[in-house]
């Protein structure tokens, strides 16, 4: 009977514990943008999207919506990252879809639920 309740009292507290470490995880929206089907414009008009695209950014960022956005440094498929603090993939979607790179289709985008705890990478 002992380690019956012993057992039972451990099984409570990592319950607890599990739940505790659970409360303090934050969601948030992680955002992998890649090479579009339609990369074939003149320089001039990728150099107004591009121009419209990082607008974007720092209108998304202003807002407090958008917490990372960053391009990746190698030429390959993978062009960047968002992290949106958001409460709907569908307002993400949204705030996605009206970025210029994405209308023109330079880029496309691939949207992740994600979390993280508390206080570790945002505040």
């Amino acid at each position: 009977m002992k380690s019956i309740l012993i057992v039972w009292f451990l099984l409570c507290a990592l319950f607890s514990f599990a739940q505790k470490k659970e409360d303090n995880l934050k969601p948030y929206f992680f955002v992998f943008l890649k090479k579009g089907p339609n990369r074939d414009q003149d320089s001039a008009t990728a150099a107004k999207i591009q121009k419209g695209h990082l607008d974007n950014i720092n209108y998304l960022a202003a807002s407090g919506k958008l917490n990372v956005a960053g391009p990746f440094l190698d030429e390959g498929d993978m062009r960047g990252i968002f992290v949106f603090d958001c409460t709907s993939e569908d307002s993400v979607k949204a705030m996605i879809e009206g970025d210029p790179a994405i209308k023109a289709g330079r880029l496309i985008y691939e949207i992740h639920p994600w979390m993280t705890q508390r206080g570790t990478c945002f505040k």
